[in-house]
């Protein structure tokens, strides 16, 4: 897999990740491979969108790819500069960088950097950073790039741990069973309508949504 950080900010990005989704009684982001799933998207642009069969990902051309090199060279850049800045706080107090600090050194160390009110902001980002085409891609409307270095790897981790697997993250589907979600086996299955997440989200209004899906599966 193509990578974009070097071994100390890859470490150091995967020990904060550990830090927000910590390895309890469950799996956490080290274990999900959340670390491997931003690396996958900051190496370039050819693992941004998965194709809805499943069978790889789409090649991105023009107007689009340009859009989205711009985006992907914001993100790298507030990653290596809140890199830089967390060691320097690291530093500054316990006298070591971020990544050999102990966990609770770690977690003060991140709680100094989070912003205020910043929460709103990451929780829509959540919301519509998905991995679906928008176009035109010049005029998308991207949170993700607003973010701040902490929101923004929150963000992330998030969608580390709880992706499709397909693009890096949720390994063994780790993210999904800690919350008891099966998941599809693959992207096909929700593309051709084997498999719906209807009942995860609805009431019980969603029987006749359910029975749609089961005759298209037929079909």
């Amino acid at each position: 897999m193509s990578t974009f950080f070097d071994p100390h900010q890859h470490d150091t990005l995967a020990a904060a990740m550990a830090r927000i989704i910590p390895t309890t009684d469950t799996p956490g982001a080290t274990e999900a491979g959340a670390i491997d799933f931003l690396e996958s998207y900051l190496a370039g642009i050819d693992r941004i969108y998965a194709k809805p069969d499943g069978s790889g990902f789409e090649a991105l051309t023009g107007r689009r790819a340009d859009a989205w090199r711009r985006r992907v060279e914001i993100l790298r850049s507030t990653y290596v500069e809140g890199i830089v800045d967390l060691d320097r706080r690291s530093a500054d107090a316990y006298g070591a960088a971020f990544v050999d600090l102990d966990a609770k050194q770690q977690d003060r160390v991140l709680t100094a950097i989070e912003r205020p009110g910043e929460s709103t902001a990451l929780n829509t980002a959540q919301s519509v950073s998905g991995y679906a085409p928008v176009e035109p891609a010049l005029q998308q409307a991207s949170v993700e790039i607003s973010l701040s270095f902490l929101a923004l790897l929150a963000l992330h981790t998030r969608q580390g741990f709880y992706a499709d697997p397909i693009y890096g993250g949720n390994r063994d589907r780790m993210g999904w069973k800690a919350i008891g979600f099966p998941g599809p086996s693959s992207l096909a299955e929700v593309h051709t309508g084997r498999y719906t997440v209807i009942e995860y989200f609805a009431d019980g209004s969603h029987e006749q949504e359910m029975e749609v899906t089961r005759e298209r599966a037929k079909a």
